[in-house]
Order: C-alpha cells, then structure tokens, then sequence
C-alpha cells in the first residue's frame, strides 16, 4: 500500500505544481484533505492513476466518512476538495456525482430523524431471515440493541463473542481505537451463540477467511439499501439504528429518574463517544 500511495504522491506534487486557481490556502486546505482520499484510495482500491477516480470511489469514500462520524460540513469540504483536483486534471476517464447524486445524510441537530421504527426494523429482519443471511439478521440486532456501529459489528471475533457471553457485556473495538464494553440482552446473547456455532475458532463472526471486511460491509449495506424500498423510503441507513438504540436507551434512563443531562451523558457512553454534542444529535428528531 505504501508504494501505490507514493506513487498517487507523485502524480499529485505534479497536479498541485500546475494549479493557479484559488487561493494559495484553499489549494494547501483542500490538498491535504485530497491526500486523505489518496490513502483511502491506495488502502481500499489500490488504485494506480488519479486519472481514473470515479463514482464508486467517491461513494465509498463518503459512506467511509459518514461511518467515522463526520460532520456534514466536514464532508463537503472533503468532497469539494476531491472535485477541486479532479476538475484541474487534464485528463479524467470518469464524471463525479455531484452532492446532489451523493444525497448527503445530514447530522445536524434537529435534522432527519434517521431512527428506525418497530416495523421497519422487523421487515428488515424478515427480508434477512428470507434471504438465509441470519449474519444480517445479527448484525442488524447488534446495532439495535447494543448500539455498535456497522465497522464494530464486522469486528467481533469468536474470542469476543464468548467473552460477552460469559460476562454479559461485549467488547468493542470503536473508532479511533476508544474501546469499551456493550451491554448485551438477551436476543444479542442468542444471535451471537448461533454465530458462534458455524464460526471457527480465532476468526471473525460475519467476515470469511477468503472475504474482504469492507466488501462484507458493502454488501451489507446493499442488502438494506434494495430492501428499505419496499417498506419505506431512503430515510433509514444502517447508522439508523444506533440513533434507534440511543432514543431507547435516553427513554429508559429518563424513567428510572434521571435527569435529561444525567439520560444524556449516560447514553453517550453507551455509545463510546463521550461527547453531549453527538448524543444530542442521535437524539434529534421524532419518536416512534
């Protein structure tokens, strides 16, 4: 990976060199957020010339941001900054979307409610269950009722999963390498025992040997993105559930007497963010 992001380095100290339009602090601002796209580029698609990035990069790169949790904001400058350079390469195989096509989720407070009812959350269960994908139907579990994210849930190994058997709580490996231990129920405490059944020792409950991590996550994803259309619109993302999670775990809280800040901060550390700002963002919106 180190030399194929070297080699993008190098076709991009030449683009930069070139470029006149903006100024000289926008051009370095939106050159390093490129270059994060350069290493998200060379890791995932082991891509070759900058003169070939396309749609699907640009979509993956934007479900890769989301899942970290950025801002909206922040994902449009990131996603200026890769037009910025394309539009100054001379030669492109490939149009990029436009923000528009993206359809980018906004994370404001008092935006979208991107909860998932108890409706929607069952038919999706029943389209996995139909499909034979009791993996999704796990995963799916996992992020409703423990509040993992979906690079969390790919994570989990048989050593995890037992673990969390035995102790009644799973520990996650989150972003930004914070840990920290889920409480899990009892419909977790049966989806990961069926896991563990057809899992071998030492490997990861939902990602195959042979398989790549993000290519399961994307299919995943898919899976929700086909399904949804038939139940409701493209309000609800995977990332939903955890915002499901977090007004159910607020309203819990809330009746055992705590206070709205108490409910608040109590919540986030459910969710390994620690942060009220975010909490108050998965707790915008309407109730079921």
């Amino acid at each position: 990976m180190s030399n194929i992001y070297k080699n993008l380095e190098v076709q991009y100290d030449k683009l930069f060199r070139h470029i006149k339009t903006g100024s000289f602090k926008t051009r370095e601002r939106y050159g390093k957020a490129f270059k994060r796209f350069m290493a998200f580029l060379a890791e995932r698609y082991r891509l070759q010339k900058l003169a070939n990035i396309s749609g699907k990069h640009v979509f993956a790169y934007l479900e890769y941001m989301q899942g970290k949790g950025l801002s909206a904001s922040t994902i449009k400058t990131e996603l200026a900054a890769i037009r910025f350079f394309h539009d100054s390469m001379p030669y492109t195989r490939h149009k990029l979307p436009t923000n528009n096509e993206l359809t980018l989720e906004k994370r404001s407070f008092g935006g979208v409610d991107r909860t998932w009812n108890n409706r929607e959350f069952n038919l999706m269960l029943a389209a996995a269950m139909g499909a034979g994908h009791q993996d999704y139907v796990a995963i799916l579990s996992l992020a409703r009722y423990a509040g993992l994210r979906l690079e969390e849930c790919f994570r989990i190994d048989t050593n995890d999963a037992k673990n969390a058997l035995d102790t009644s709580k799973l520990f996650v490996k989150g972003k930004g390498g914070l840990t920290r231990y889920a409480p899990i129920n009892e419909t977790i405490n049966i989806v990961l025992s069926e896991a563990l059944k057809i899992t071998p020792t030492g490997q990861k409950l939902f990602v195959k040997p042979e398989d790549k991590t993000h290519l399961a996550m994307k299919r995943l994803q898919c899976f929700i993105a086909y399904h949804r259309k038939s139940f409701t619109d493209e309000r609800i993302t995977f990332h939903g559930l955890r915002h499901t999670y977090a007004h159910e775990q607020y309203e819990k809280f809330k009746r055992e007497g705590y206070s709205d800040y108490e409910a608040r901060k109590k919540v986030s550390e459910l969710l390994g963010h620690h942060r009220d700002d975010v909490t108050r963002i998965y707790l915008a919106g309407g109730d079921d």
